[in-house]
C-alpha cells in the first residue's frame, strides 16, 4: 500500500487513481447502462445528461475547494485550487462548445447518424484522457525546468485570441483532410456502417478469405480525437496560465470534457445561435494570456478576480449571442 502514498507530480498516487477511478466509473455507467443500445439521444435527453455531469463536476470541485481550503491539501504554486479547478473547468467548457461545430462536420463527413454518435463520443473520451494526461505532464516538467516556457504559452494565448478576433474563420473542408486520405490509403474501410461496430470481419471479393475492416464510424472516431488534441492546444496553455498545479489542470480538463459529450446533442443542434461565443473566448484568452505576463513580472492576480472575469466574459459572450440569433428560433404556427 505504500506506493498509493508515493508522490507523482506533487501528488499522493491515490489521488491519481481514484479521480481516475471516478472518470472510467462514470462512462462504464453512461456508456453500459443510460445508452445501452442503439437509441438515439434526444436535445431533452442531453440536457439531462449534461446537467447531470456539470452538477458532479460541480460537486467534486466543491470538495477540491474543501480539502485544500481546509489546509488537508495544498497547490504546488500557492494558488487557490477551488477558485483555479472552477476557472480551469469553466475556461475548457467553453472552448469546448465552440469547437462542437467541428465534431458535427465530421460526423455528417462519415454520414454517421446520431444513435451511433454517441458511443464515438464516449470511447473517445479514453483515447483524450490519455492525449490530455500525456499533454499536462510535458507540459509541468517544462515549466518545473523552465520558468520562461509560461511566457510561452502566455504569448500564444494572446497570439492566438488576437487571431480568432481578426481572422474570419473559414469552414474546413472534410474530403481534403489529410488523416482521413492518409488512413483510407492504408486501411481496409468499409462503405456502409456496422451498426456501433467500429471493426468488421468480411470475406474478401478477389481471395474470399475473411479479412479485417474498419468502418466509418472508426474512422470518425480517430478524427475527433485527432481534433481533440488540436483543441487541447488552446485548452491546456490557458489552464496552465491558470496555475501550474498538474492535479488541478489535469482533472477541471477531464471533467470539462466529461460533460461535453453529454452535452453535444443539444449543442449541435443550435451552435448556429453562439455566433458571438467566439469573440468572448478570444478575449478570454487574451486576458489570460494578459494575465501570465503580469503573474511573473508584477505578482499573482487574485483567483477570484480571473474567475469572475472569466465567467463575465463566457457568460456575456453566451446571453449577447442568444439575445442577437432570437430570430432564428422557429417558432410554432398558431
Amino acid at each position: 500500500m505504500d506506493i498509493l502514498l508515493a508522490d507523482w507530480l506533487g501528488k499522493p498516487l491515490w489521488m491519481w487513481s481514484g479521480f481516475l477511478a471516478i472518470v472510467f466509473a462514470l462512462l462504464a455507467f453512461d456508456l453500459g447502462l443510460l445508452n445501452r443500445g442503439e437509441r438515439e439521444i434526444g436535445i431533452a435527453r442531453s440536457l439531462r445528461l449534461s446537467a447531470f455531469y456539470i452538477g458532479f463536476s460541480c460537486i467534486y470541485g466543491a470538495a477540491v475547494w474543501w480539502a485544500y481550503g481546509a489546509g488537508h491539501l495544498v497547490t504546488t504554486d500557492g494558488t487557490h485550487a477551488g477558485v483555479t479547478f472552477f476557472t480551469g473547468f469553466f475556461i475548457e467548457k467553453a472552448l469546448s462548445i465552440d469547437n462542437v461545430f467541428v465534431i458535427s462536420l465530421i460526423f455528417t463527413f462519415f454520414a454517421i447518424p446520431p444513435r451511433y454518435q454517441y458511443r464515438a463520443l464516449v470511447w473517445g473520451i479514453l483515447a483524450v484522457i490519455v492525449l490530455r494526461g500525456l499533454m499536462i505532464g510535458v507540459g509541468t516538467a517544462l515549466i518545473q525546468q523552465y520558468d520562461w516556457v509560461l511566457y510561452i504559452f502566455g504569448a500564444f494565448l494572446i497570439a492566438t485570441g488576437i487571431k480568432m478576433l481578426v481572422v474570419p474563420e473559414a469552414e474546413p473542408d472534410m474530403s481534403k483532410n489529410k488523416l482521413i486520405v492518409f488512413l483510407k490509403k492504408r486501411m481496409r474501410v468499409t462503405d456502409s456502417l456496422h451498426g456501433e461496430r467500429f471493426f468488421v470481419r468480411l470475406p474478401d471479393a478477389v481471395t474470399g478469405r475473411t479479412l479485417l475492416y474498419a468502418t466509418p464510424l472508426f474512422l470518425a472516431l480517430v478524427v475527433i480525437n485527432l481534433a481533440d488534441l488540436v483543441f487541447a492546444v488552446d485548452s491546456v496553455p490557458a489552464i496552465f496560465a491558470i496555475t501550474t498545479d498538474p492535479f488541478i489542470v489535469f482533472t477541471a480538463n477531464i471533467m470539462a470534457i466529461l460533460g461535453l459529450r453529454a452535452l453535444y446533442f443539444a449543442l449541435a443542434a443550435m451552435v448556429h445561435r453562439f455566433e458571438y461565443l467566439k469573440t468572448a473566448l478570444a478575449l478570454v484568452l487574451v486576458f489570460i494570456g494578459g494575465k501570465t505576463f503580469w503573474n511573473q513580472i508584477f505578482g499573482k492576480v487574485d483567483p477570484a478576480i480571473s474567475l469572475g472575469i472569466t465567467l463575465a466574459l463566457i457568460l456575456g459572450g453566451v446571453v449577447f449571442s442568444l439575445w442577437k440569433t432570437r430570430a432564428s428560433v422557429v417558432r410554432p404556427i398558431d
